[in-house]
């Protein structure tokens, strides 16, 4: 049954841990739809989102390893509340600045920077904590559940930016992020876990992170998902980062059209969330995989094409819950085949994978479409997807393989 997938809340502290993020998702979405309403109101140049994407993604290249080091290493939810406290630092100077009419997009970048280097140290730490929070056999529901309420922020947090919006200012939207990020703090207080064995040995990080890059490229299950999840940051992902130009220059639907847009991913990706290992359950991982990777590249077509708000919406449900099964499927078959002492390191860099080439990708897309327009540039970025998922299955078939269930003992000797 679908409903197996909310076997995890039965743990109190799962259950916590989860509604705290939840809160933060919210208050996180509320602010990415402020901030992008803020910059193509003042600047009117797709440019900023693109910077302003970068400076929020990039400073994982040394947050998502060093999170991922420090989780295998030290206590993961004081850990979590570290980071949260400074991230509700970074949003409350948002708020102040903007308020009191001193923000400036160079501002906005540099506050991103803060958000993005902590944001990323968190979330490796989270991850982790996840299959200490359930039983063994709950650990994909408990990453399904996870993607669910940071899509179902995505749905909540864009209708409350549009209300806080329509009657206050992009300030409103960053002083409730901040306090957002407050609830966490206060609520991981509460959270536990079974407690680890302390690690005596000397903190060698750059040793430990090579150690977990080794073990990532072994593995094919966890290799192929790591390279494809960049691909697809660089290829498919900037399409995010340009909703707000999309909806204010191109569907003249305003702020109020950039947070249905938003919502409508959000929508798209909770039904992906809830229902996707379900159907993958019935037939398979790796099936499953195909098909929304398929479904997301005609959805981006579809968007990319659309005339008028309503069917822009609905290809954004589409897309929404195609953009979720494929991460899914991805980040599960790094959970499977990841070996149990490099999890954290190795999950840590499927992370990096995303962080790096994302916000690359945005910014290119993003100059892009100021020379060529956003349709133009969707469109490109989904045909260029649609080649390469042809030449993957055409010439590579073992490439979606690699991805499904783990070898057991008996199968690596025979194997070799």
């Amino acid at each position: 049954m679908a409903f197996a997938s909310f076997a995890p809340l039965r743990h109190r502290s799962f259950a916590l841990a989860l509604s705290s993020s939840f809160i933060s998702s919210t208050g996180t979405w509320m602010q990415s739809v402020a901030l992008g309403v803020y910059l193509t109101q003042t600047t009117h140049n797709p440019e900023w989102l693109g910077l302003i994407t970068l400076a929020a993604w990039l400073p994982a290249l040394i947050g998502s390893p060093l999170g991922g080091v420090m989780a295998d290493r030290k206590h993961r939810q004081r850990w979590i509340q570290m980071m949260n406290s400074a991230m509700a630092l970074s949003a409350t100077g948002l708020a102040v600045a903007q308020l009191t009419g001193h923000l400036s997009p160079t501002l906005a970048c540099c506050l991103a920077l803060v958000e993005g280097f902590c944001g990323a140290a968190s979330w490796a730490a989270w991850q982790s904590l996840m299959p200490d929070l359930v039983e063994k056999d709950e650990v994909l529901a408990a990453v399904s559940m996870a993607s669910a309420q940071f899509n179902l922020g995505r749905i909540i947090g864009p209708l409350l930016a549009g209300v806080a919006l329509a009657v206050g200012s992009p300030g409103w939207c960053f002083a409730l992020n901040a306090g957002s990020f407050l609830v966490v703090v206060v609520i991981f207080s509460y959270v536990r876990s079974a407690p680890r064995p302390a690690v005596t040995t000397k903190l060698e990080f750059f040793s430990e992170i090579r150690h977990g890059i080794r073990e990532a490229w072994r593995v094919k299950g966890c290799r192929y998902p790591i390279i494809a999840v960049g691909t697809l940051a660089f290829i498919i992902s900037p399409f995010i980062a340009l909703v707000p130009a999309m909806a204010i220059d191109v569907l003249r639907a305003g702020k109020v059209g950039t947070s249905w847009l938003v919502t409508a991913q959000g929508v798209g990706a909770v039904i992906g969330a809830i229902f996707l290992p379900h159907f993958a359950k019935r037939t398979s991982r790796v099936v499953i995989l195909r098909i929304v990777a398929i479904g997301l590249v005609l959805g981006i077509a579809g968007y990319a094409v659309a005339q008028t708000l309503v069917e822009s919406v609905l290809c954004l449900v589409v897309v929404g819950l195609c953009y979720v099964g494929t991460l899914n499927g991805l980040n599960a078959s790094v959970q499977i085949h990841a070996p149990t002492k490099a999890r954290s390191r190795i999950l840590s860099l499927y992370t990096l994978s995303l962080s790096i080439w994302y916000p690359f990708g945005a910014l290119l897309q993003s100059a892009i479409a100021k020379q060529w327009g956003v349709r133009q540039i969707t469109l490109i970025s989904a045909v260029a997807m649609a080649v390469l998922l042809a030449g993957i299955f055409l010439f590579k078939p073992n490439f979606f393989r690699a991805m499904g269930p783990a070898p057991s003992d008996t199968e690596e000797l025979l194997a070799e």
